[in-house]
């Protein structure tokens, strides 16, 4: 854990519905970066917590929720009928950037979104819908599900790609045609989907930390 490094389990509510979350602030924080995790996933996943580690490194907040209640979660795991909500996901990203605003230690931060898989459709909608947000990351993502969002996203983009996961690397080209916004594709070699492959998602961190320095300051 790095030095001065406040860890909190927060709750966050979406009308009715409480989402949990953990929020990781270091000292001097210079951002906030909230995290959009992929299909049958949470805050608890290891790979999640790795790529979280780089932003903390680097001086910024992360708020990691999960993006189903409990109760939902326990029904997707049997059925998977929440995962692929697009929309759901996308309103609960909107709820955790509008605590976050809220939040006398965070508020005043500037905030990004990273998004994986399915999560990163939903942070590039709530980035549609949110236009304050500064910077957005998305790995491996499905952002051909974000629609409609795509031309109305004003907010820097970057778009990481593994080398070899080509049908995903199409839908990203496609995608990046639609948005209006300022957009980079970032491809790591020898990566499939999931960037298992030794060494690709340490270069998805350096990358979104890189990112997220460029375009999230104060």
């Amino acid at each position: 854990m790095q030095r001065g490094m406040v860890i909190d389990a927060v709750r966050i509510a979406d009308g009715a519905d409480i989402l949990d979350a953990d929020l990781h602030l270091p000292e001097t924080a210079l951002g906030l970066v909230i995290f959009a995790h992929g299909s049958g996933s949470s805050r608890f996943s290891t790979r999640t917590r790795q790529v979280a580690e780089s932003p903390n490194q680097g001086h910024f907040a992360t708020l990691l929720p999960d993006l189903l209640t409990q109760a939902e979660e326990r029904v997707d795991v049997r059925t998977a009928e929440y995962r692929f909500d697009i929309p759901l996901l996308a309103r609960r990203m909107v709820a955790a950037t509008d605590w976050a605003a809220g939040h006398n230690l965070v508020g005043r931060l500037p905030i990004g979104y990273f998004g994986a898989s399915t999560g990163a459709a939903a942070a590039l909608i709530a980035a549609a819908e949110r236009p304050g947000t500064a910077a957005v990351v998305s790995r491996g993502g499905r952002r051909d599900l974000a629609g409609d969002a795509l031309p109305i996203i004003r907010t820097p983009t970057l778009l990481i790609v593994g080398g070899d996961d080509g049908p995903v690397i199409q839908l990203n080209e496609e995608a990046m045609r639609r948005m209006r916004a300022p957009v980079e594709l970032a491809i790591v070699p020898h990566a499939t989907h999931l960037f298992e492959e030794p060494g690709t998602l340490e270069e998805v961190q350096r990358l979104a930390l890189d990112w997220s320095t460029r375009h999230m300051r104060r």
